[in-house]
């Protein structure tokens, strides 16, 4: 498939022992762009068969360790197997700092060049456009600074047209909500996406905690789902101290029915 989701670990920050913490790789024309590199993330790849080479971009949301400790270990595995393609990796400015620490001590054998996009925005603004596929970053509402990710299929060359020009066939999109509580902007900015992943780390029962944490419930990712007429929701992101996965996807569903809750190894296409 031109368009898939592949979900590499569901987990929040404390560890649990049947799930990873948070990745997923969006597969465009087959070119691979990983979201977020929690710890573990380069095994998940390995079992999934997937390519360290052919990742074109990493995108990191935020500087938690759940969403970034796995990127040393990938980094110096793509070193070993031999990458000489550049690698761009886009984030929060305080990203280059951990990138420069892996260059200064891990580096010296590596054949490619880290290239490293600070994003800065307050609201949605584009950050990469290749020949398949247009990525926006856009803010969201956590304790530090953190953003999402929308991608949007670009109509390529030579697929058929309407009269119009407009492409005969419809172009996909995804969007990629890590850490935020909720706040009136992101609906708009997510509006319309065959497939939304809205992180939940907590269940209604635990709304306390989502507020204090600045996390997202089950109920509030569902209503960002069905305000922004998303086709699709995916949740993930669990808390460790909620053992009733059941109650993720009711609670998800009695608002925003087209709801999966991500197991990890999750393949989503599109």
């Amino acid at each position: 498939m031109n368009f898939t989701l592949k979900i590499m670990g569901t987990a929040s920050a404390m560890p649990i022992s049947d799930r990873n913490p948070s990745a997923q790789v969006l597969s465009v024309h087959g070119r691979l762009f990983l979201i977020d590199c929690g710890e573990g993330t380069q095994q998940q790849l390995r079992r999934a068969r997937m390519s360290f080479l052919k990742i074109d971009a990493i995108f990191i949301s935020h500087i938690h360790g759940d969403h970034l400790f796995g990127i040393f270990g990938l980094l110096s595995s793509m070193a070993m197997y031999g990458r000489t393609a550049d690698l761009h990796v886009y984030g929060p400015q305080a990203l280059g700092s951990v990138l420069n620490f892996y260059r200064s001590f891990f580096s010296d054998e590596s054949d490619f060049r880290i290239v490293f996009h600070a994003v800065k925005c307050g609201a949605p603004e584009t950050v990469m456009e290749s020949r398949h596929v247009k990525v926006s970053a856009f803010p969201l509402n956590h304790k530090i600074e953190c953003y999402g990710w929308r991608f949007d299929e670009l109509p390529a060359q030579g697929r058929p047209c309407d009269e119009d020009g407009r492409p005969a066939y419809p172009l996909k999109s995804f969007a990629y909500c890590s850490d935020t509580a909720p706040f009136p902007e992101l609906a708009d900015w997510v509006r319309g996406v065959d497939l939304l992943y809205h992180e939940a780390t907590y269940t209604r029962a635990m709304s306390d905690k989502a507020v204090l944490h600045h996390h997202s419930t089950t109920e509030q990712a569902a209503r960002c789902a069905a305000e922004a007429g998303a086709g699709r929701l995916v949740v993930g992101h669990y808390s460790s101290r909620i053992t009733d996965f059941d109650a993720y996807l009711s609670e998800c569903r009695e608002i925003f029915p087209a709801t999966t809750a991500a197991q990890d190894g999750d393949v989503f296409e599109f």
